[in-house]
């Protein structure tokens, strides 16, 4: 299961799985290509550790300037979740 196909479907599944709103069957795909896949486990931590640090640091006020929040909302392809 670990060919590159299944790598893509299951990255595109990660901001679905990080909130929780990723139906019961697919996540359970999900957390078992991971335990066959070490690419995945990696760009699911660092994706994790990234969305914990940015959390943390979104609760200092002006921790983040502006310009480095838009390019890691950018790079992390998450647009569609900027404030």
């Amino acid at each position: 299961m670990n060919d590159q196909h299944d790598c893509h479907q299951i990255l595109g599944s990660l901001m679905d799985y990080f909130d929780g709103t990723l139906p019961e069957e697919l996540c359970a795909e999900l957390e078992a290509h991971l335990c066959e896949c070490q690419n995945c486990q990696i760009v699911v931590n660092t994706t994790r550790k990234t969305i914990e640090l940015y959390q943390t640091a979104a609760k200092e006020e002006g921790a983040i300037p502006a310009a480095v929040r838009s390019r890691l909302f950018t790079r992390l392809n998450l647009d569609d979740y900027r404030p």
